[in-house]
């Protein structure tokens, strides 16, 4: 029986679109990774850019807000000297009725190089891959509550470079975790490369059911769960997806799950606390802790950058 290819890489398996971390073998992550990291510096020059994407243009397609990850694929799309389009999808023709392949056959039609996609609907950008051309490159900027894959990568290089080593480590994800596009990411990077206990935190109503399936330890008390953790993730509680009461209310999940200073003493003494953004302080975390000596939240940003410029120049490097 004949294997399905993983869409994300051509036939010699190299990254053509980045749509999800599931399924990536662990060297394409470390060249991401490692890539990265000889683009940080680029942002300390009095210059701050290079050549890789010249006369590429890229598309920035938000059908969902976001302003610090659009923000971020943009100065990164600059920084490799690209032409950046950035489009007011709420103002655009798909608000006048017009379905999401004829938007991209047309931006296709103005010399698009790489679509940057985000999307409520899981599988868009998947969608999208599926009818560009063979040079056009595609990467899904969070689709639904299904990944988000770049928010994945800077969250592993932020660990990686506080912690060195991927195998030693315990890493607590806590909060929203069914809601979460980041968990689904985070998880997936975290088992590829090799993290020996990953624990997800949460009520049981924001705690999907299929979790211990993938190896992961589920924790519905929170002192249990960042005991002894190297890594804490919090995740914001994402209202705008929730249908129904999950919660009693904010404040209650505060007093429960959210990270104080007296919780994050449970966890080793250099932990480190990490969360994706935008923050809800005194909801999942107190303003003493996201401030605090143990935070690498703003860190994670900077290093959003490089990360981000790494998938850019790597997809674009390789053909279909």
């Amino acid at each position: 029986m004949m294997t399905r290819r993983n869409p994300q890489l051509n036939r010699h398996g190299e990254l053509i679109h980045l749509l999800t971390i599931e399924g990536l073998p662990k060297a394409i992550l470390e060249q991401i990774l490692d890539t990265a990291g000889s683009f940080l510096s680029v942002s300390e020059r009095e210059v701050k850019k290079l050549p890789l994407l010249r006369g590429k243009s890229v598309f920035n397609l938000f059908f969902e807000n976001s302003t610090r990850t659009r923000t971020t694929f943009e100065i990164a799309a600059k920084r490799l000297s690209a032409d950046v389009i950035n489009l007011d999808i709420g103002r655009s023709s798909t608000a006048k009725g017009e379905s999401l392949l004829d938007t991209i056959a047309n931006l296709s039609a103005m010399h698009a190089d790489m679509f940057v996609v985000r999307h409520a609907q899981s599988g868009a950008p998947y969608l999208i891959a599926q009818h560009v051309a063979p040079h056009v490159h595609v990467i899904n900027a969070g689709d639904g509550r299904h990944a988000h894959p770049t928010q994945g990568l800077l969250d592993m290089y932020t660990i990686r470079h506080y912690k060195r080593d991927f195998t030693q480590l315990s890493v607590a994800i806590v909060g929203d975790i069914v809601h979460s596009r980041v968990a689904r990411s985070d998880i997936h990077a975290l088992a590829t490369l090799g993290v020996p206990e990953i624990r997800v935190v949460g009520p049981k109503t924001l705690v999907p059911g299929d979790l211990a399936e993938m190896g992961v330890r589920v924790c519905h008390d929170m002192a249990e769960g960042i005991r002894g953790a190297d890594v804490i993730i919090m995740l914001r509680l994402q209202n705008e997806r929730m249908g129904g009461a999950l919660l009693p209310s904010a404040g209650e999940f505060f007093k429960t799950f959210g990270l104080t200073e007296d919780k994050l003493a449970l966890a080793k003494p250099d932990a480190i606390v990490m969360h994706p953004g935008p923050i809800n302080r005194g909801v999942e975390i107190a303003s003493a802790v996201a401030d605090g000596s143990h935070s690498v939240i703003l860190p994670q940003v900077t290093f959003g950058i490089a990360v981000r410029m790494a998938v850019m120049s790597i997809v674009a490097g390789n053909e279909a």
